[in-house]
């Protein structure tokens, strides 16, 4: 029984680590007095500066970034409820959403206002810091009422556009009466942003509270289908606001304009942010490896292909897929249609299972326009891993695939829907066959102490069963061979 217990303890910590516990006791503790490398001593020093560059990296990858094309909470997330009974958001998710909310819409000195501001707007932006750190959404909602009984206040908007209302028209609505006070505090703000550091930080938080405004107006002209408005929106938002990158607002951009079908234009806002020096998403990856293959798709045939190589423009676009598909390794199988596709999350993993959901939410339907595009990626994403070193010690492309997604994505998404995982963790063959034995052990020890004589009786036919041939071949030897030569032989 204790080759039984010790399997469970292997699988748990397998499960719970991702290794063996005699593996991890090998490589940890025994290889070191077996003469094994030191990846600390000094004389390696090089190998660990790129190793602790790679984890810089890898921590910077694990960063959990806002969902650029994040939905409304109550026209969009709390429809999905009443519909179906099934709560889309987690409760890290919305937590992150709260200290954003925190971030963008308040500041320290909220309660240093000048002299001359009245204090209806002081106890305004009270009510709305409060509002922001409260957990339950109908005692936000009415904490934002109550703001706007003390003055016209744009954060009280936003929260009531977010969260109350539930429809994207009423959401609009309320976002313009937020544009409206909020153009009025940014314009104050900006003449006394050079009178002192509280001033800046007013200024810092209307600036932020200015551009997520237009930005969720341009969002709404793209769900009402006034893309061509929302397009110029979000042209004139990156023009006026070009260092506020963190929004992501090209995202949403390259998303219009694949709805216009502006592939020329989305080629243009693809030179500028898929660089070497910028950081990647799977919106950019994907969306340059649809342009490639936009180009040879349609014309595009794997028996065609076998016979006579693919040219050089189809290899253009393999080599796209397979970039996008290192990157993010989960979106193939959303965009084509194994696995069923839920709301994205307001937060998403880069390279993980919750931002391939956000991409394939709004970006099937693209792929789905250019003929051919699909059937192109099916025949070869898979390709991809045959050229990924294994077991992802380093990448091809890009840095190694980060080992934290799984944990991370589980956080953020909801518990009915199923995590993509990548790598697979396959159970080594030394587990496997320590749990054969110790159940096969346990299982006979059980029997023999239940049934004895049954047992027995069945030990010896087993055992008669084995040595039948020995026993048979003994025979054959004792009848061809002299008895006086076996004699002999025996005694021997």
């Amino acid at each position: 029984m204790h080759y039984y217990h010790w399997w469970i303890f292997e699988w748990w910590y397998f499960r719970k680590y991702g290794t063996s516990f005699i593996e991890q006791v090998s490589v940890s503790h025994l290889r070191p007095l077996l003469g094994g490398v030191d990846n600390n001593s000094p004389n390696n020093s090089n190998t660990s500066n790129g190793d602790s560059d790679s984890n810089r990296q890898s921590v910077s990858e694990c960063k959990v970034w806002r969902n650029p094309l994040n939905l409304f909470r109550g026209a969009e997330y709390n429809r999905y409820t009443w519909v179906t009974g099934r709560e889309p958001l987690t409760y890290y998710d919305m937590n992150l959403s709260a200290q954003d909310h925190q971030t963008f819409f308040t500041c320290d000195t909220d309660h240093l206002r000048p002299a001359d501001a009245s204090k209806q707007m002081n106890s305004c932006q009270e009510v709305m810091q409060k509002a922001w750190r409260e957990r339950n959404p109908q005692a936000r909602i009415s904490a934002a009422h109550e703001a706007l009984e003390l003055n016209e206040c744009a954060t009280a908007y936003i929260l009531l556009a977010e969260e109350e209302a539930t429809t994207i028209v009423e959401a609009e609505k309320l976002f313009k009466q937020a544009l409206k006070a909020g153009e009025g505090c940014y314009r104050r703000s900006q003449q006394l942003q050079h009178h002192g550091a509280q001033y800046e930080a007013q200024h810092r938080r209307d600036t932020n509270v200015l551009v997520y405004i237009k930005r969720r107006l341009a969002m709404c002209a793209r769900k009402l289908g006034r893309t061509r408005e929302a397009v110029k929106m979000m042209r004139d938002l990156m023009k006026e606001f070009p260092l506020l990158s963190m929004f992501n607002i090209h995202e949403n951009l390259l998303e219009a304009l694949l709805e216009l079908q502006a592939y020329a234009d989305v080629q243009a806002v693809l030179a500028k942010y898929d660089d070497i020096s910028l950081p990647k998403s799977a919106t950019i990856c994907y969306t340059a490896a649809l342009l490639k293959a936009r180009a040879v798709s349609d014309k595009f045939s794997p028996e065609a292909a076998s016979r006579r190589g693919l040219s050089t423009a189809e290899m253009n676009a393999v080599e796209a897929i397979h970039r996008a598909v290192e990157f993010n390794p989960h979106v193939p199988k959303y965009l084509l249609e194994m696995k069923s596709l839920i709301l994205p999350p307001e937060h998403i993993l880069k390279r993980g299972d919750s931002e391939a959901i956000a991409y394939a939410f709004f970006h099937l339907q693209h792929w789905k326009r250019v003929e051919g595009a699909l059937n192109l990626l099916h025949c070869t994403w898979e390709g991809t891993f045959r050229m990924i070193p294994y077991p992802l010690e380093k990448g091809h492309l890009f840095y190694p695939y980060p080992i934290c997604t799984e944990t991370a994505d589980r956080e953020l998404l909801p518990s009915f829907h199923e995590v993509s995982v990548y790598p697979k963790k396959e159970l080594p063959f030394f587990i496997l066959f320590t749990a054969g034995l110790c159940s096969f052990t346990a299982m006979l020890a059980l029997l023999t102490h239940q049934f004895p004589e049954l047992m027995g009786v069945f030990a010896k036919a087993f055992l008669s069963t084995l040595f039948a041939p020995l026993n048979f071949v003994m025979e054959k030897v004792e009848s061809i061979l002299p008895s006086s030569l076996w004699h002999q032989l025996t005694r021997i």
